[in-house]
C-alpha cells in the first residue's frame, strides 16, 4: 500500500523560502497524480498544486501561482513543493496526497502533514 511522508516544514520569515518533500514508499508514484494541499487553523483545506503521472501541472489557487512550484523526481519516488516569497497567510499544515485517477479526482492516500509557519 502506498504511504506518503511529508517533510521540510518549519518556521520561516516573510519573504523566505522552503521546499517541502513528499516521499512515497510501498508503491511507485509513477501512476499517481500527486497533489499538495494546505489547511490553516479555522479554515477549510485548500488545494495548492498537483502534478499528474505525465508531468502536467494543475495549480489550484491564484494566490500561490508564481510563488509555489511543484515537481517530481521519479528516481527518488518523491514530489516537491518549492515555496518562495512566503507570506504569513501561507501558514498552514501542508499535506500531500495521491490520486490514482487525476488531479481533479478524489485522492486515495494522504500523508500526515508538515507544519509551515511564516512569521517574523
Amino acid at each position: 500500500q502506498l504511504q506518503l511522508v511529508e517533510s521540510g516544514g518549519g518556521l520561516v520569515q516573510p519573504g523566505g523560502s522552503l521546499r517541502l518533500s513528499c516521499a512515497a514508499s510501498g508503491e511507485t508514484l509513477d501512476y499517481y497524480a500527486i497533489g499538495w494541499f494546505r489547511q490553516a487553523p479555522g479554515k477549510e483545506r485548500e488545494g495548492v498544486s498537483c502534478i499528474n503521472f505525465g508531468g502536467r501541472i494543475t495549480d489550484f489557487a491564484d494566490s500561490m501561482k508564481g510563488r509555489f512550484t511543484i515537481s517530481r523526481d521519479k528516481a527518488k519516488n518523491t514530489v516537491y513543493l518549492q515555496m518562495n516569497s512566503l507570506k504569513p497567510e501561507d501558514t498552514a499544515v501542508y499535506y500531500c496526497a495521491a490520486s490514482g485517477s487525476s488531479c481533479l479526482a478524489g485522492y486515495d492516500y494522504w500523508g500526515q502533514g508538515t507544519q509551515v509557519t511564516v512569521s517574523s
